[in-house]
């Protein structure tokens, strides 16, 4: 077993054991809300896992009675323009550090994902949930609709339950959002940790060089046509065949024996 590494911070917890990554916010009294500091943390912890090649997979996860609550509002009363595009960027650059790491990030859901909290699960790789969780855009309840949460969750959820969310300010349930795309699948509360652990486990079981260029090609061809998708998606596995571990990894299929893989 590899040697836990452990990292202190003011408002999350993280810990790698055995190539997998846990950061876990920890403001359970705010409900995980999102304080400019907070997002501040979460981001330097990202981009340190995104260069530590010890780490394959990362899991994200709430302390407390929500997963997180979104913006902390405590901030945002009587502020400037110039303040809230500040906690805007912010945020913007937290979401984008998540989906750049080469790792693969995992929502791990216990509770309620609400406005910013919902954009932060849409925005992770993947998502597991408990048929406890809930999920929501209830901006309008208070004047001030889920603008920027709505990019990053209406990539994910089909159109209509996207605008019914955001209009409404009403959860969905676990179920109701993993049928809609948002999540990958809904576990009984007590098995969430588990659940979520072995997902980690099975892709950290292949090449984490492989994996990084996969999750990079991913993102990038989405928004391309199709015809350039391809293009771009051919030089990316044509360089990736290229690779040692893609080169160990077809021997090995060939040779029926465990690749190798490099870090």
């Amino acid at each position: 077993m590899e040697h836990n590494q452990i990292q202190t911070y003011q408002h999350i917890l993280f810990e790698v054991s055995e190539r997998i990554a846990h950061v876990t916010m920890n403001q359970p009294a705010h409900r995980n809300a999102l304080s400019v500091e907070h997002m501040h943390e979460l981001t330097d912890c990202f981009r340190a896992i995104g260069k530590n090649r010890d780490v394959a997979v990362v899991i994200l996860s709430g302390n407390g009675p929500a997963f997180c609550a979104g913006h902390d509002l405590r901030e945002m009363i009587g502020q400037s323009a110039e303040f809230y595009r500040t906690i805007f960027d912010v945020c913007t650059t937290m979401m984008d550090t998540i989906q750049n790491i080469p790792q693969p990030v995992i929502a791990q859901v216990h509770d309620i994902a609400t406005a910013a909290g919902c954009q932060l699960v849409a925005t992770c790789d993947l998502a597991v949930a408990a048929d406890t969780a809930r999920f929501a855009t209830p901006g309008v309840k208070i004047g001030l609709f889920c603008s920027t949460p709505m990019v990053a969750v209406s990539r994910n959820l089909h159109r209509k339950k996207m605008l019914e969310m955001l209009l409404t300010g009403e959860p969905i349930s676990a179920r109701e959002a993993l049928l809609h795309g948002l999540i990958n699948r809904v576990v009984p509360a007590e098995s969430l940790p588990d659940e979520t652990r072995a997902l980690a486990e099975r892709i950290a079981a292949s090449s984490p060089f492989t994996i990084g260029v996969g999750k990079q090609a991913f993102y990038r061809q989405l928004e391309m046509p199709q015809t350039q998708a391809y293009a771009y998606a051919k030089e990316v596995m044509s360089l990736n065949a290229l690779a040692p571990d893609a080169q160990e990894g077809m021997c090995a299929f060939l040779e029926k024996r465990q690749p190798q893989w490099s870090r």
